[in-house]
């Protein structure tokens, strides 16, 4: 098996199989196709497929002969619902207007995520297919040398994740651009740790904030002793995998130690990234309130001298005021791009950045993700109990959220969890 075999893109949707794809029943009639366009146009206002979008309203046939038969969807057919005593007496008026003849066939449940998913969902009724308008690289597949680096990224996380002997969760988030590890964290769900400053971020930064390191070797992840010893620890102290085992195991904590249910390791690792931010570009906030204040000034009084020289009326004047306003309009776009440039050269969140989780992460982590623009999600490990991108849930296809992020699962083996000797 090669390297780009060993990565899997986790789609939007659930995969079905082609030749069963899901279907719901709808009334439909044929229809005289003079009067199709008042028929349609009708049927969308007393009748929308709301949640049937990518189902087409009318079907085209042709018949032996040459001769056109069109068919229209009326309405959403319930199980059970064998007759029109449930359909809304506005559409039963249309039925009878037009002298309609309903009966009850099949459409394909959710839109086509193929060329040959619409293929076949067309053997039952007209759908369309929207292919991606946007790229992100990998969803295609990985280069070899892509490969290797996303295999060297996770090992590091594989390592971080089992550094103390007890198995938790870890994250590494990384500039793809530069192959760079802007942060990392682990688990803080139970912790003896109790720094709370930035200085906490910086010991580990510090180590990780170059390009990554050519000794690590992914073939270490694929080809373990078949010897090694099983870690006696259980994965119950993974945040995104026990949720709700912090509540538990409180009343047995000692005074040194302490649980915090919100603080799984790609919650950290995020946090971690903005502390490094801040310690990189101290002077951004201090600079960009300043620039505020000088915009909001010339803006002043750029206003209180146009409305002296209109009053005035003279034309010296109001060439000397195009003189001036020229000068001022350039001051200030010289400004604002002096404070574009400064602030660009601050990442926004965490956007073009990958993270590299050794489980698939929770709900709350997943959309903190979202929050934070992250670009690709690389995890090894499925969720099957709170899983957010593929096993209990698929958010990166939540129509409703403002940023998707595409999702990749690495196929590792357990075994990459466990400590040999060497």
């Amino acid at each position: 098996m090669t390297n780009n075999n060993l990565i899997l893109h986790i789609p939007d949707e659930p995969p079905h199989d082609l030749h069963h794809q899901p279907t719901v029943s709808v009334f439909a009639s044929s229809i005289d196709p003079k009067h199709a366009n008042q028929i349609v146009r009708r049927l969308n206002q007393i009748a929308p497929l709301e949640d049937l979008r990518h189902v087409k309203r009318i079907q085209k046939k042709v018949l032996e002969g040459g001769q056109i038969q069109l068919s229209v969807i009326l309405c959403l057919a319930y199980e059970g619902d064998n007759q029109l005593d449930h359909v809304p007496p506005l559409l039963q008026e249309l039925i009878s207007s037009y002298q309609l003849s309903p009966f009850i066939t099949k459409v394909c449940k959710y839109a086509a995520t193929s060329k040959e998913e619409w293929q076949e969902q067309c053997k039952f009724w007209p759908t369309s297919y929207h292919p991606r308008t946007y790229n992100i690289d990998g969803i295609t597949g990985f280069s070899e040398e892509d490969s290797q680096s996303v295999l060297k990224f996770m090992q590091s996380a594989v390592e971080l994740a089992t550094s103390d002997g007890l198995v938790v969760n870890a994250a590494v988030i990384v500039d793809p651009s530069a192959k760079q590890i802007i942060s990392t964290a682990r688990d803080e769900v139970f912790s003896w740790n109790t720094c709370k400053d930035e200085s906490c971020y910086r010991k580990s930064d510090l180590s990780s904030s170059h390009p990554i390191s050519n000794s690590l070797d992914p073939q270490k992840l694929l080809h373990l002793r078949s010897s090694c010893n099983h870690l006696k620890q259980s994965y119950a102290r993974v945040g995104c995998l026990y949720p709700w085992q912090w509540a538990e195991q409180q009343s047995h904590s000692e005074s040194s130690y302490y649980c915090h249910p919100l603080r799984h390791a790609a919650i950290v690792s995020i946090e971690s990234s903005a502390a490094r931010d801040r310690h990189l570009f101290p002077n951004d906030e201090s600079s960009k309130e300043k620039n505020l204040e000088s915009d909001h000034e010339s803006l002043s009084t750029s206003s209180s001298s146009k409305r002296q020289k209109t009053v005035e009326g003279d034309d010296k004047l109001n060439a000397q005021s195009q003189t001036s306003n020229q000068i001022e309009d350039n001051d200030k776009l010289n400004t604002h791009s002096q404070t574009s440039n400064l602030l660009s050269a601050r990442p926004y969140l965490c956007t073009g950045y990958d993270i590299y989780l050794v489980w698939e992460p929770c709900t709350m982590c997943a959309m903190a993700l979202v929050h934070q623009r992250i670009r690709r999600i690389f995890y090894a490990f499925p969720n099957p109990k709170t899983g957010a991108l593929g096993s209990v849930y698929r958010l990166q296809g939540e129509k409703s959220l403002n940023h998707h992020y595409a999702v990749f699962r690495v196929l590792l083996p357990e075994e990459a969890l466990h400590k040999c000797d060497t």
